[in-house]
């Protein structure tokens, strides 16, 4: 957590953009897995957390904006909670740490509300079922028609300020991004051939406990680098393949790291290997060139594309005219997603409000296939705390699917691309914060170029 005064001053920044009314914050309850008892890791909503520090399940908060009065809601533990949890900060002392100082029963929030009939009460648009049926208790709303009457000034507002990054927050995003290059380099010292997927997954997620946070999302490790967010460790490495870690580790405070590596499972590179992965990182690098204030983020994409349709026309995957080729989407054979997309209290920031609104600013997004995963487009802020992350991948599916179709005929060398059938994928991916003049790169350094990869492995 941070200083009450920090949450203070984040909630009267918030008040400040409102003349009246209520609004009205939800945190998160436990989730059970399979019985009531046995729940899911409890993660307290970050807008919660942004505003309050609270990361305990049960609790809400009122901001009445005509009496400028919070009041957080919670129950403190009975004997029989302590039994199995310990003692436990009352309601009234998590309250004074978010700055805090009037707290009531959860049982009287629906009291207040009802007192503030034909007053405005504003909410959040909910995304979890818990959170749903709350509001229906409390505001009468059917969860079917809640993301349609929430607060679009409310999403605005909380998006403006939790873009852009305070000192403190960009010091606990690099401390989760030190964590998570030590999580990379014990993946990289391990990928050998007979070594199993899951014994990997165990390690990074070690190092990530050990330091005394937890995961920020589920591990990728995998040697299908081709299947971008591919959750199983069913594999034994071989030799020959490549093999891709997507893995973050998450503070106490939950900022995390972002990261994706990616090395050959044998000692060294394969021509074929070194020849993709240098067109990654050439993209990789350059992208982050490019990166500064008021460039949009779009462009910096876009730019991405342009480059790596270059290198692999040079190598005979693709022909013909780039320009057109980007234009119209050709190089989404090989780069199907976005090159990156805000981070901080969660690893895709604040997208419980919906991309058009956090990297689009209320922008339209594309339709087209692989443009429409961008989740960033806007132009960039300083403070903002993003990735870059460009890829190749070799997708059979995908290959087979538009070869079939007779698609992009003009611009993709199907011919040679049967014979990169099987090469898995490529992605580098870093964080980096947008300063006032430019960017920097966020956390320690890690191996990047194909010699320091093979170097790190040992």
């Amino acid at each position: 957590m941070f200083s009450p005064r920090t949450y203070t001053d984040r909630r009267e920044r918030l008040q400040s953009q409102f003349k009246s009314g209520l609004l009205l914050f939800l945190g998160n309850e436990e989730s059970p897995m399979n019985y009531g008892d046995n729940t899911y890791p409890f993660r307290q909503d970050s807008t919660f957390l942004y505003y309050f520090g609270l990361d305990r399940p049960g609790c809400a908060a009122l901001i009445d904006l005509d009496e400028n009065r919070t009041v957080l809601f919670g129950e403190d533990l009975s004997l029989d909670d302590i039994v199995w949890t310990g003692v436990l900060p009352t309601v009234a002392e998590m309250a004074a740490q978010g700055g805090v100082t009037a707290t009531a029963s959860l049982a009287a929030l629906p009291a207040q509300l009802e007192r503030a009939k034909g007053r405005t009460v504003r909410f959040l648009p909910p995304y979890r079922p818990d959170q749903r049926i709350k509001l229906f208790q409390l505001l009468g709303i059917h969860p079917g028609e809640q993301g349609a009457k929430s607060s679009l000034e409310f999403v605005q507002a909380v998006i403006a300020m939790r873009a852009s990054k305070s000192g403190e927050e960009i010091a606990w995003i690099e401390q989760a991004v030190d964590v998570t290059v030590d999580m990379h380099l014990a993946a990289m010292r391990m990928a050998r051939p007979g070594v199993k997927e899951s014994a990997i997954a165990a390690k990074v997620t070690e190092i990530a406990l050990a330091a005394g946070g937890t995961l920020a999302y589920p591990v990728i490790a995998t040697v299908h680098g081709e299947t971008l967010h591919c959750h199983h460790y069913h594999n034994t490495l071989e030799s020959g393949q490549m093999f891709l870690l997507d893995a973050g580790a998450d503070t106490t405070s939950h900022y995390g790291g972002d990261l994706t590596s990616t090395c050959p499972v044998d000692p060294a590179f394969t021509p074929r290997q070194r020849e993709i992965y240098q067109i990654v990182l050439k993209a990789h690098r350059n992208a982050i060139a490019q990166l500064a204030p008021g460039v949009p983020f779009r462009q910096v994409h876009l730019g991405a594309c342009r480059t790596m349709a270059e290198d692999l026309k040079a190598i005979g995957l693709m022909k013909g005219d780039l320009d057109a080729a980007v234009e119209l989407g050709a190089h989404a054979m090989f780069f199907q997603c976005g090159l990156g997309h805000m981070m901080g209290l969660d690893t895709h920031d604040m997208e419980n409000f919906g991309e058009q609104w956090v990297g689009y600013a209320g922008q339209p997004k594309s339709t087209q296939f692989g443009l429409k995963s961008l989740r960033l487009a806007r132009p960039l802020e300083p403070g903002f705390v993003l990735t870059i992350e460009p890829g190749i991948y070799f997708i059979p599916e995908l290959i087979d699917r538009w070869k079939a179709e007779g698609k992009f005929l003009e611009f993709i060398n199907y011919d040679v691309l049967e014979s990169y059938r099987g090469a898995g994928g490529i992605r580098v991916e870093e964080n980096l914060l947008i300063t006032g003049t430019g960017h920097r790169v966020l956390g320690k350094t890690r191996p990047l170029t194909i010699e320091e990869v093979e170097a790190a492995k040992g």
